[in-house]
Parts: C-alpha cells; structure tokens; sequence
C-alpha cells in the first residue's frame, strides 16, 4: 500500500488515536487517585505515545492535503470554529506542558510534577476530546468536498 492510498484512512485512524489517548488519560488520572503509580505510569506513556503517533499521522495528512474546508453551514459554523480554535490553541500549548509534566516525572521530580499534572491533565483532555468532535463534524456530519 502506498502512501496516497493510506492518505484518505489518516483521518479515522487519527479519531481512534485521539479517542485512545482520551481514555488513557482517563485511567491513569483514576489509578494515580487509587495511588496505583505503576498503572498510571503505563497509560500515561501509552498517551505519550499515542499522542507522538497522532501528531505524526496528523502532520503527515496535512502536508499531503493541505487545509479542508469545513462545510457545514448556519449555526454549526461559529461552533465548529470556536471548538476548532480552541483546539488548535491548547494543542499547541500542551506540547510543553506534557513533555515538562514527562520530564518531572522520569527524573523523579514529585513535587514539581503533580503541580504542572492538574494543568496539563485536563488540557491534554480536552484537547483530545475535542480533536474527535472536530473529526466527526468535519468528516461525518458535514463531510468534507475533497478528493483523495
């Protein structure tokens, strides 16, 4: 399979990545309140990484299309972009804040690192969260008039 015909699955493939990452998020904010630190160490890692695919995946499909409009019209359109800015914002801003958060933990810095963690935690989860609303609105509900 070559890369134009991976092209047109990154979108779906990024969705599962990011709905992946949301949920290991998820777990590894409820075993870190279970004082379970193993556990929540294996999905915090595992949403590093997953997350390092996505941005791979996501930088991938943009070089190879380029912006896709979104073509819902009336209403859903101040929510879609509010939703889509917001997006952007923090994914850029939480780039810093995980690897930071990361790097406390790994040198063993636990005073530092649950104090930057109640930042990063909810943004990193919105920010995924919210990358598969766009996905299904930008994709599902209103599908893009590109061709692959």
């Amino acid at each position: 399979m070559t890369l134009d015909e991976i092209i047109p699955y990154l979108p779906h493939f990024q969705a599962i990545l990011n709905t992946s990452a949301a949920l290991l998020l998820g777990m590894g904010y409820y075993y870190i309140k279970h004082d379970n630190r193993n556990a929540h160490q294996k999905c915090m890692i595992a949403a590093l990484l997953i997350s390092t695919v996505f941005m791979a995946s996501y930088l991938t499909y943009h070089a190879a299309v380029g912006y896709t409009p979104f073509t819902g019209q009336g209403i859903i359109r101040p929510f879609y972009f509010t939703i889509l800015a917001s997006h952007v914002i923090l994914a850029a801003v939480i780039v810093p804040m995980v690897l930071t958060t990361a790097y406390f933990a790994a040198t063993g810095n636990f005073d530092k690192h649950p104090k930057l963690a109640r930042w990063t935690l909810p943004l990193w989860f919105y920010v995924s969260v919210t990358g598969v609303l766009i996905y299904i609105l930008g994709f599902h509900i209103y599908t893009p008039e590109i061709s692959l």
